[in-house]
């Protein structure tokens, strides 16, 4: 699909523990756009972010936001209400998929496997352990792998978790414990109906952790991953059905974890990623160049799924 010249607003930073990242990810957004012709508005949100949009009045909004609010619905709401365009997920999606407990209800009775767990009060860890050690600690409703914490007999938590232990206990009132999961870290993105490739991240120490994705060689990304044909397969599988039960739009990514002594019966989806980096190291825009799509292309990919799901939703009411 070509694009006739847009004003677009790339919306991005925000206040969330990922403001820097979707500053990297909006500025690349607005260059490539701006290589394409378009005319680009950079909005750096504040709480007057609603004044700013319908002060400009883009075609459409290339939302670069990561984390809360414009990556669990409240962005995706305000933005319904003043009926303008926007890209990737929806509210309802949104706000499933950035919680960790909703979207293990909307896609474990589907055949998804994920791991199990429970949420935990974080007072409770400072009594007993929720699990069995090894286990993960995790934010319910974080994403970049923030507050990530795992707890094994070696780590200097504590046993049980001391209160002055640096972790997101300290930070979170209410945590996700999931049992750990030893193996390889995959990841596949999905844009519009089409998975692309798994990519295996190689940590050069500890695991893959917010530093990890963000910081220039201390990953290892291996695109497409050395796995065999059969988890390959079932990652874009998985990925997909993810992508259509949570009702994704443009772009996800979901991470996963391969117990690789296991066989498929070893891979777990972790999470579905609806707003995923695009950054010069992030996993979306490098599986796209990987299939022959350069970063602006999927810049503009994106926003024309946006457009025609907007033309489409505006012809469904016009008919009804």
């Amino acid at each position: 699909m070509t694009l006739p010249n847009l004003h677009v607003a790339v919306l991005m930073g925000g206040w969330s523990n990922e403001r820097p990242v979707s500053m990297m990810s909006g500025e690349g957004v607005a260059e490539a756009l701006e290589s394409k012709g378009h005319k680009v508005t950079r909005i750096d949100m504040k709480r007057d972010v609603a004044l700013r949009l319908a002060e400009i009045a883009p075609d459409v909004v290339f939302n670069a936001l990561h984390g809360a609010p414009g990556e669990d619905g409240t962005v995706q709401g305000m933005m319904d209400l003043m009926g303008l365009v926007y890209t990737h997920s929806g509210l309802a999606t949104s706000v499933i998929a950035i919680d960790k407990e909703l979207t293990k209800q909307a896609l474990v009775p589907h055949g998804v496997p994920m791991p199990g767990g429970r949420i935990v009060e974080s007072a409770e860890l400072y009594e007993r352990d929720p699990l069995p050690r090894p286990y993960v600690l995790k934010p319910v409703n974080e994403g970049s792998s923030v507050g990530v914490a795992i707890v094994t007999d070696e780590s200097n938590y504590g046993n049980p978790i001391r209160p002055d232990a640096a972790g997101p206990w300290q930070e979170f009132d209410r945590l996700l414990a999931e049992p750990y999961i030893r193996g390889r870290e995959l990841t596949t993105a999905v844009i519009g109906d089409r998975a692309l490739l798994v990519t295996e991240l190689r940590p050069k120490s500890g695991f893959y952790d917010f530093d990890s994705k963000y910081t220039d060689g201390m990953t290892e990304h291996v695109c497409p991953a050395e796995i065999p044909d059969e988890i390959a397969q079932a990652c874009k599988d998985l990925a997909l059905q993810a992508h259509r039960l949570l009702g994704c739009r443009g772009t996800s990514r979901s991470d996963f974890r391969w117990d690789d002594t296991q066989g498929v019966e070893g891979l777990f989806l972790l999470e579905t990623n609806t707003q995923p980096g695009m950054t010069p190291l992030s996993l979306v825009p490098e599986q796209a160049k990987a299939c022959g799509m350069e970063y602006p292309d999927l810049v503009e990919a994106i926003i024309a799924e946006a457009l025609a799901d907007a033309a489409a939703k505006q012809e469904r009411e016009g008919a009804g």
